[in-house]
């Protein structure tokens, strides 16, 4: 069977991509990667053409394992997983623990994704107001990465490099870009996250790309 083709958007804004792709890297599992440039006539609704060519869904990130197509962020972790078993807690209360984690990041968070969009290599001078609802979520997410830090040691949320960090990743860097006031232990989180050689490899390849989405660099002009 040729290598599995994980379809991915800008390096710079996708924080969706860089999940599994992080997921498969830390399992060192081979794959060719295609990014699919987004923005554009059908950016927003799920009707670029060109992803739309590739994902049933109409959004990436997709992988083309054979002739089947994994076409949602988590659900590549989780089959990233099943190859690669190290990238989940080896104990199964922790491993229960991390999936929770993980899904609530899947799901929730909606205030943090609609005012910080992930832009890796932008950096705003201060930190804006946030609404309530961001707020909340900001505390929320602490509260979440406090407990697991304390209770599994750290530094990653596991203790070890899991699909809980690849799924809280792009979090870091949108507390980075928006110069968003966080806690010691989260900052200590943040930056393990930030030293690591595959995170790094994507972080590097987003500051070098060359097309804007207006919309985010739009944000707080």
């Amino acid at each position: 069977m040729a290598r599995p083709i994980l379809y991915i958007g800008n390096k710079n804004y996708s924080s969706w991509s860089l999940r599994p792709w992080l997921a498969l890297k830390w399992g060192r599992i081979a794959f060719d990667e295609k990014i699919i440039p987004l923005g554009g006539e059908g950016y927003g609704q799920s009707q670029i053409k060109e992803v739309r060519d590739v994902s049933p869904s109409g959004r990436v990130p997709a992988l083309h394992v054979g002739d089947v197509v994994i076409y949602e962020s988590l659900a590549i972790c989780e089959w990233a997983g099943e190859q690669a078993p190290s990238l989940w807690p080896s104990d199964s209360l922790t491993r229960a623990d991390a999936r929770a984690a993980s899904s609530e990041m899947h799901a929730g968070f909606a205030a943090v994704r609609r005012d910080m969009s992930c832009n890796i290599r932008r950096r705003l001078a201060s930190e804006p107001g946030w609404p309530d609802d961001t707020r909340t979520d900001l505390a929320q997410l602490f509260a979440l990465w406090e407990r697991v830090l304390k209770r599994y040691g750290g530094p990653f949320l596991f203790g070890q490099r899991s699909i809980a960090d690849a799924m809280f990743a792009p979090v870091c860097t949108r507390l980075r870009t928006y110069q968003v006031t966080i806690p010691d232990f989260a900052r200590r989180y943040c930056d393990a996250v930030f030293a690591d050689a595959a995170f790094q490899e994507w972080e590097r390849a987003g500051e070098a790309e060359t097309w804007t989405i207006e919309q985010s660099e739009a944000l707080y002009r």
